[in-house]
């Protein structure tokens, strides 16, 4: 018979029948479906008063805590003595322990997040590369879904050690654009425009009041920042409506948005390039080659 550390299994399963099995298979079935019964009543009770984090934890921690313990009672059903087990359980769980250094940085992590509330489920976050909205807060990993509806799992470590930002923690947010316009145009008349249409447009919040001003000189335009105040759930509408608004008002006004020119110069002690118009119906001044 196998043994660890000198414990046989013998000695762990002690008057183990087949009536006992059946009894502790149904107690384990039954007990599951009560466990999972009073999970999801402690959850609907715990969600009028408290956030959906808070209330995926509870619902969690009393899943867990009530597995363990019906776990043993069907070994103790079973005649398991949990005293020989929790010898040679111990044994192993110092292998186990080196080999889960990683997990239980996650665990540590997962509890700083719980405790800080950088974000919470429901929320928009952007770690890395990676932003959507996260779907729960467990104590090894976040999972979030992206816009493109996929599934991301990110371990809590990395997100301790990395740049997190909640995108709509806040109930309003600043969609800001950025505007070029021809050096012909009349400056005062441009921010004109586009107060007017930020003004107009049925997304847009009047407190705060739009930020916008003639930002820099680029190469070939005046540009122009363009800071507009939204709720969170109108961003998509603000970010696919106003720019279309602003062209419209520019195409109105008459406005020009330009693009990038280039002008080729040789130098002061050159002379300018030779230009020479010639029309496709003119008769050639060229002589032909015979005739040289």
């Amino acid at each position: 018979m196998w043994t660890l550390a000198a414990i046989s299994w013998e000695d762990v399963f002690k008057g183990a029948t087949v009536r006992t099995v059946i009894v502790a298979i149904a107690i384990a079935v039954v007990g599951y479906v009560l466990l999972r019964s009073l999970s999801a009543l402690v959850g609907q009770l715990a969600r009028r008063r408290l956030t959906p984090q808070a209330t995926m934890l509870i619902r969690k921690l009393i899943f867990y805590v009530g597995a363990v313990i019906l776990l043993i009672v069907v070994l103790q059903q079973l005649g398991v003595d949990l005293g020989a087990l929790l010898g040679a359980a111990g044994i192993a769980g110092i292998a186990i322990g080196f080999a889960s250094q990683t997990s239980l940085s996650n665990i540590i992590s997962g509890l700083f997040l719980i405790s800080e509330k950088p974000f919470a489920v429901g929320d928009w976050i952007r770690v890395g590369h990676y932003d959507g909205y996260v779907l729960s807060i467990d104590l090894l990993s976040v999972k979030i879904r992206t816009h493109g509806n996929q599934f991301i799992r990110i371990p809590n470590e990395t997100l301790v050690k990395t740049e997190v930002v909640n995108i709509s923690r806040f109930p309003i947010r600043r969609t800001d654009i950025m505007v070029g316009v021809a050096y012909k145009e009349n400056a005062a008349r441009v921010l004109d425009v586009l107060f007017d249409a930020a003004h107009k447009s049925p997304f847009v919040l009047e407190e705060p009041k739009p930020e916008i001003y003639m930002k820099s000189f680029g190469e070939s335009a005046m540009e122009f920042f363009v800071g507009v105040w939204h709720t969170r759930e109108d961003w998509r509408e603000v970010r696919n409506t106003f720019p279309q608004d602003i062209k419209e008002r520019f195409d109105a006004e008459g406005i020009e948005i330009p693009f990038p020119h280039r002008s080729l110069y040789a130098g002061a002690t050159t002379p300018p390039f030779p230009i020479r118009i010639v029309r496709d119906d003119a008769p050639s001044t060229t002589p032909p080659p015979e005739a040289k």
